[in-house]
């Protein structure tokens, strides 16, 4: 069974970069049809996906966060990130890892909430 696990500070400053690192264990993240995803859910609200890394490594970013966000993999590691620059109080928020794929289980990393403030 696939399990992912991310891992980052939980801490902040506004302005500076956010990175967060999602390690996948389990399965492969180049395992053919499997698309890697992050996702978070600020407090009180909905789930907004953010951007997925294909196994091929091609990426795919939300339209609103594209200018302020980069996902990348280290194959040798298993291991894809996320960065999300200049960010703001309205980051704030839990972040889950994802995996997804046609016809495969969804599996959610347990999320790890990311604060921002000075």
């Amino acid at each position: 069974q696939v399990q992912l696990q991310e891992s980052g500070p939980g801490l902040v400053k506004p302005s500076q970069t956010l990175s967060l690192t999602c390690t996948v264990s389990g399965g492969s993240i180049t395992t053919t049809q499997n698309y890697w995803s992050w996702i978070r859910q600020p407090p009180g609200k909905g789930l907004e996906w953010m951007g997925v890394i294909s196994y091929t490594g091609n990426t795919v970013y939300s339209p609103p966060l594209k200018s302020r966000t980069s996902i990348s993999r280290d194959t040798s590691k298993n291991q894809f990130t996320l960065q999300l620059r200049s960010v703001t109080p309205e980051d704030t928020a839990v972040y889950y890892c994802v995996r997804d794929g046609p016809g495969l289980p969804l599996y959610w990393g347990k999320g790890t909430l990311v604060t921002v403030s000075s």
